[in-house]
């Protein structure tokens, strides 16, 4: 059950944690209190490639939602869509943000409501570095990202 997998957690404790797959390192991963199970939820990450050779993100999976994927927002003649991305590039040198506005993951067909506190698991697949797990801290429906520099202060 998915109960078993959110967990309570203090605040910025998993948000602020870095992952690390090949030359990549993830940090910074984060989604919204959702208002119910049956609105989308949002996962929110900052990938940086320290190698030589460029990566992608190529798709995302957790428990926490039956249909998780890679959207971005586009703005064209001040009408906001979201289509789905089939892979994120993530430059060699470079970091690239999953972030409100631009890159995001989109968690469909939620198993239950996010609730601002809980935790969840995102396995990210990259094209090249693989496959990694990250926490996934839930923030307030009004949260624009982690305050890691605080964290545990």
């Amino acid at each position: 059950m998915l109960s078993t997998l959110l967990t309570l957690t203090a605040p910025a404790a998993f948000a602020c944690e870095i992952f690390t797959v090949g030359d990549l390192s993830v940090e910074h991963a984060w989604s919204r209190a959702t208002i119910g199970a049956d609105r989308p939820g949002v996962f929110y990450v900052e990938v940086t490639n320290a190698g030589t050779t460029d990566d992608a993100l190529i798709g995302i999976a957790t428990p926490a939602a039956g249909m998780p994927m890679l959207h971005e927002t586009v703005v064209t003649n001040g009408i906001a869509s979201m289509p789905h991305a089939m892979s994120i590039p993530v430059p060699a040198g470079q970091s690239v943000k999953l972030a409100p506005g631009g890159y995001h993951g989109m968690l469909t067909g939620l198993t239950t409501a996010l609730n601002e506190g809980d935790s969840f698991p995102v396995t990210l697949t990259f094209e090249k570095a693989g496959e990694v797990t990250v926490n996934v801290e839930v923030l307030s429906l009004r949260a624009e990202g982690p305050d890691c520099e605080h964290a545990g202060q």
